[in-house]
């Protein structure tokens, strides 16, 4: 898999955080989940979310929009420290569901960066429960915008 190999400043910051609440991130979204980092390098990540009642449906299991903003705002994290010089953002995410969780249960989102590409990057993802059990996995595809990191204004 091709990289570039200069530690960038992104990466720094997320090395920085692990073991810590991620509620300071550029994504407000990601914020709210309120993850705590465990793993992150230039090609794979790890957080860990505690389902909380405000994420779940009706039936009080967790909702498939909250499982799919874990898998899109952990793929987007560990794009953001891949390399890329510019901002890229998701043109598609496929999720299957396998398995429900509950409030309380503990959840472990990894994922990897399978192919980096000089315009689109492919990620793959998958929920754990403490157990092992999966609960989702997914993939998706970004595509560089024109939005310069550096122009963010952000780590």
């Amino acid at each position: 898999m091709k990289t570039t190999n200069n530690i960038s400043p992104q990466l720094e910051f997320f090395k920085s955080q692990i073991g810590k609440k991620l509620d300071k991130t550029p994504s407000a979204a990601g914020n709210w989940l309120g993850g705590t980092l465990l793993e992150i390098d230039q090609h794979s990540i790890k957080v860990q979310f505690e389902v909380r009642p405000e994420m779940c449906n009706p039936a009080q299991i967790l909702h498939g929009g909250v499982i799919s903003l874990m898998l899109d705002d952990v793929i987007g994290m560990g794009n953001f420290v891949a390399g890329s010089d510019y901002l890229m953002t998701s043109i598609n995410l496929n999720v299957d569901f396998l398995a429900s969780a509950k409030i309380g249960e503990m959840l472990e989102v990894s994922a990897k960066l399978v192919r980096f590409g000089s315009n689109v990057n492919h990620w793959e993802a998958i929920i754990r429960k403490e157990s092992g059990k999966i609960v989702a996995k997914a993939s998706s595809n970004l595509i560089k915008t024109h939005v310069k990191i550096q122009d963010l204004g952000v780590q």
